[in-house]
């Protein structure tokens, strides 16, 4: 089967970076990966937090504002 060319740049693209990586010890390599970091709380605890805090000061406006 005959690649095509986008197959081939990324074929090549791939042995580059696998070449680059031969003879290096693993923790040079781990140092290259990027952390993305994560929040320690998802997102749906924020929401119900943010719903929670500012819900009830909402109620407490309408309710202080109807005495």
């Amino acid at each position: 089967m005959v690649q095509t060319p986008q197959q081939r740049r990324r074929n090549a693209q791939f042995a580059k970076e696998q070449e680059a990586r031969m003879g290096k010890a693993p923790e040079e390599l781990k140092k290259r990966t990027k952390e993305v970091a994560k929040s320690p709380i998802s997102p749906v605890w924020v929401a119900i937090l943010g719903f929670a805090i500012f819900g009830s000061l909402i109620f407490e406006l309408i309710s202080r504002f109807f005495r």
